[in-house]
């Protein structure tokens, strides 16, 4: 009999987590949000909200379903085409486009309030716009920063930059060899996954790489602009020696033992990680936040925004986007982005005085939100396959030094127009 009972639970929890929304037992909306929230002061301050909202709209339900960053691309794409998607979908804007491309999300352009749409920047809706459609609704962002061991900057002597004032690419070149020797580095380059910061910090040099023609077709063109932010890497780790080599196939929170060890002076790291930071520094450990350099076009430089869309299977858009539309209003966006440590993109949100505090480098990071565009890959068919392909053993092997630029170029070039062709037929 108990053996019975379990099979019966199992089989009722299998058919709640196959069905992708509807109504309960007691006939109210049911919506499944998938969250990739993944910091605790993220998680919880997302799971008290979807509370909040469930004990005002006692007709339509959130439940709130953990996803991962990790797998979030074929996890999705495997739910969307099994017709077992959530409602409500959390993600980047650089994983939108075949999804959005594909019929699998809803266009949100006639859905949308008209609060949201005015508060959010138009660069930043940008990022969700698709042929003619909204795919989404870009929330929180996060520029890459340095990352420095305060004190070592203090006692090499060297100029200590400010956005107003940020070091150029060669500047911080020259800065990272004064700031190496004796077994220590200037700087660590963690780059297990090199697209993202390499495409994104590359626009401040004027690097676009994917170029759109009057067909609408992309492809990619490795210029001038687009060689400066690799090759100084490069020339950080092969020829000045002042870039740990061992860091390149690291992710950002391996690097931090190094620093605090003062084995590196500087991470480049995105502004999240200040959390793990904060958290895990040594008493006594001092550090700051400072812009990344600067090149051609300033202190420009890519993101790609977290998201939240509605499947276009969820059969109860206009309470999916009612839900978003509280989910994001000012108040409660600041407190996702505290709990994420990242920036929101709402203008009312940004300005909250919260986020303007020297104290952790917020005011740092919201100094640098003006100079944020989509990133160079935003509306790219393909760019997955691309980028693990073709663009990520490419840059890992020039930034190792085992090819040249001559050969990252065609690769990229080569090689990826090809991959690109194959979804613009």
């Amino acid at each position: 009999m108990r053996t019975r009972i379990l099979a019966a639970a199992l089989a009722v929890v299998l058919l709640l987590a196959g069905c992708s929304s509807g109504g309960g037992d007691d006939g109210r909306i049911v919506l499944r949000f998938q969250s990739l929230a993944w910091q605790d002061e993220s998680v919880a301050a997302t799971r008290e909200l979807v509370e909040e909202w469930n004990a005002r709209h006692p007709d339509v339900r959130v439940e709130y379903v953990q996803g991962s960053w990790d797998s979030v691309h074929d996890q999705l794409l495997t739910s969307f085409e099994g017709g077992e998607a959530p409602d409500i979908v959390h993600d980047a804007a650089d994983d939108l486009a075949d999804f959005a491309y594909g019929g699998h999300l809803a266009d949100l352009t006639h859905l949308l309030p008209e609060r949201l749409r005015s508060d959010i920047p138009p660069g930043s809706w940008e990022t969700v716009t698709f042929g003619d459609g909204l795919y989404g609704v870009p929330f929180l962002q996060e520029p890459r920063v340095l990352v420095a061991d305060a004190n070592r900057l203090k006692e090499s002597g060297v100029r200590v930059p400010t956005p107003e004032h940020p070091w150029t690419w060669e500047e911080f070149r020259q800065v990272t060899k004064r700031l190496s020797g004796g077994g220590r580095y200037g700087v660590a380059w963690p780059l297990r996954d090199p697209v993202s910061a390499t495409l994104n910090l590359s626009l401040s040099a004027g690097g676009q790489l994917f170029h759109r023609g009057p067909d609408g077709k992309v492809t990619v063109r490795f210029e001038e602009g687009d060689e400066v932010v690799p090759r100084t890497v490069h020339e950080q780790v092969n020829t000045d020696r002042s870039a740990s080599p061992t860091t390149l196939g690291s992710g950002g929170s391996d690097t931090l033992p190094g620093l605090f060890a003062g084995k590196y002076a500087m991470v480049p790291l995105g502004f999240s990680y200040r959390q793990q930071i904060a958290q895990q520094a040594p008493e006594g450990f001092d550090w700051q936040v400072l812009p990344a350099p600067a090149g051609t076009d300033g202190l420009t430089q890519g993101v790609s925004p977290q998201t939240l869309s509605v499947a276009e299977d969820c059969p109860h858009k206009k309470e999916a986007v009612a839900f978003l539309d509280f989910l994001l209003q000012p108040e409660n966006t600041v407190r996702l982005a505290l709990g994420d440590w990242m920036l929101p993109t709402g203008r009312r949100a940004l300005a909250d005085p919260a986020l303007h505090t020297a104290e952790h480098g917020w005011a740092t990071g919201t100094a640098l939100a003006g100079h944020l565009r989509p990133a160079p890959a935003q509306t790219v068919r393909g760019y997955p396959e691309w980028k693990d392909k073709v663009a990520t053993p490419a840059l890992q092997e020039y930034y190792s030094g085992a090819i040249g630029l001559a050969e990252l170029r065609e690769r990229l070039e080569k090689d990826g127009n090809l991959v690109l062709a194959r979804y613009q037929r």
